[in-house]
């Protein structure tokens, strides 16, 4: 018999967030048989932990499971807190890790982070390089379970580079340092490439004004469609040719999994789990953070050599054909039941 499950989390749907990772996660789990409640969708901070709480009180003693998402920042504490209460009723949970800072985490608040994640019946790690450092700090219980796409709705179109079009999707939040993307553009335009960028996500932290008018004091030109939907945004992707990760912090962005999916080259800087997704030359590339000029000779080296191009694209659309969800569900039933 499939399980009740509570999903504790970032319910959210609005134009300063993306698709949330439960909304994707809670559709899936119940296309398989799983009934899944998902909370917490109020905006206020205050009265979304206020409704997990009171969730897991009057719903926790009717579920099977709990599943927690877990981030590095400030809703690490929220995850603190309905694991307790988790606790309290006896509800055995699982915390899901997304935060790329959960490292530093670790480290800094080591005796939490036993509080959280050691009485949890298991820990799920969508990337091996968390997966990597839970086991270090001594957690035995940690599950790989890779972020999942259903890889039919992406069309693979390897592109040769005649004029260089980058794309960058993601949060406009300092951590993802977008700026960066600007100069790189900056500097391409500068030896003379004829390129162009655009830059899709919604806007979370204030940055994208930031951006915008870093870009204007450079006299660029720059393509800002906003928040778009995933079939609007791989759409949008067949017009361009290199996906760009400018990020300070990482885990295991679906963003950049999407890109792998859809035939574009990718360059990302080598932070947090993304060596663990891209081996570089093989399936990606990956430079220094914050480092403009590693990003130009990464690009002109995809525009110089086609051959290369079409090795790395081919070899990254094979590995997450992995991802897939047909392949990852049996993963999550086996955590599940």
């Amino acid at each position: 018999m499939k399980k009740n499950v509570l999903y504790l989390g970032n319910n959210l749907s609005s134009t300063k967030t993306n698709v949330s990772y439960m909304k994707g996660l809670s559709v899936a789990l119940e296309r398989e048989g799983f009934n899944v409640l998902c909370k917490s969708a109020y905006l206020n901070k205050g009265r979304r932990i206020l409704d997990m709480v009171l969730s897991t009180f009057k719903y926790g003693p009717k579920r099977d499971y709990a599943l927690i998402d877990t981030y590095s920042t400030q809703n690490f504490y929220y995850a603190l807190v309905v694991s307790q209460v988790c606790r309290f009723i006896r509800l055995p949970y699982i915390p899901i890790l997304h935060g790329g800072n959960l490292p530093q985490r670790l480290t800094r608040n080591p005796k939490l982070c036993k509080l959280l994640f050691q009485p949890a019946k298991a820990l799920v790690s969508p990337s091996r390089y968390l997966e990597s450092v839970f086991k270090t700090h001594g957690y035995t219980n940690v599950v790989y379970i890779p972020n999942s796409l259903q890889i039919e709705n992406y069309l693979f179109q390897s592109k040769p580079i005649a004029v260089i079009k980058l794309l960058w999707v993601r949060s406009f939040s300092t951590i993802y340092n977008p700026k960066l993307a600007i100069d790189i553009l900056k500097k391409l335009l500068d030896t003379g490439h004829k390129a162009e960028l655009c830059m899709v996500g919604p806007d979370t932290d204030g940055s994208i004004s930031e951006v915008k008018a870093y870009a204007d004091t450079l006299g660029l030109f720059v393509t800002f469609t906003g928040k778009l939907t995933k079939q609007k945004w791989t759409t949008l992707a067949q017009d361009y040719n290199v996906f760009i990760n400018t990020t300070n912090f990482d885990n295991m962005p679906v963003s950049v999994i999407e890109a792998m999916a859809l035939g574009l080259p990718v360059i990302s800087t080598n932070v947090g789990g993304m060596p663990f997704l891209i081996d570089h030359e093989q399936d990606g590339l990956l430079v220094p953070p914050n480092d403009a000029d590693a990003f130009v000779e990464a690009i002109n080296r995809l525009k110089d050599q086609p051959e290369l191009v079409v090795k790395l694209t081919k070899q990254a659309r094979a590995k997450v054909e992995t991802y897939d969800w047909e392949v990852v569900k049996a993963k999550w039933i086996s955590v599940l039941e």
